[in-house]
């Protein structure tokens, strides 16, 4: 199979039930958010040398997939039919427990910090805010993107401010307070 198609020449791409639309759809804009943000988990995990860490950031990378064919398949033909092209309750508790442990390793918050750190953890604080700016583009979609996309979204974004403190604070990274 070509890596090119030629069909998106004109400017539009198809979503997974076939239907055409422009590439600055709203559609089309927040899986390319998240798409982006798998990315920049990517670049990440090329810096990190934690195996806890990584493994979690490898099943986000496989959730942000599903969650990309979820955006991409507005009448849910697909994602429905695959369990692995969709994110469930127990996916959003996973987080919400890898969470806990994380912000468990970790000094209270007394203060904001700056984004930053060694390699591995500035990444993921980028990630965090392509987290965020992904978010923004899902709830604004019509017909709206499923309860469990948006609820996980929420979670990665607390997850992967967490896991960027985590991995600062293992290396020996002093955070800087605002």
């Amino acid at each position: 199979m070509k890596l090119y198609t030629r069909t998106g020449d004109g400017g539009e791409t198809s979503l997974l039930d076939g239907t055409r639309v422009r590439k600055d759809h709203a559609r089309v804009a927040a899986y390319g958010e998240v798409d982006e943000l798998n990315a920049w988990i990517g670049l990440a995990l090329s810096w990190l040398a934690e195996a806890d860490v990584a493994g979690a950031l490898l099943q986000i990378q496989r959730d942000l997939f599903a969650i990309g064919a979820e955006l991409a398949d507005p009448s849910s033909r697909i994602s429905s039919r695959r369990a692995k092209a969709a994110v469930t309750a127990a996916d959003v508790e996973r987080l919400e427990g890898l969470i806990d442990r994380s912000d468990a390793e970790l000094p209270p918050l007394r203060h904001f910090i700056l984004p930053g750190g060694r390699q591995a953890g500035a990444a993921l604080h980028v990630a965090r805010a392509v987290c965020r700016r992904a978010e923004r583009r899902i709830v604004a979609l019509e017909p709206p993107a499923d309860a469990h996309v948006r609820q996980y979204i929420n979670r990665l974004s607390d997850l992967l401010f967490a896991l960027a403190r985590v991995v600062n604070r293992r290396s020996g990274f002093q955070e800087t307070e605002w």
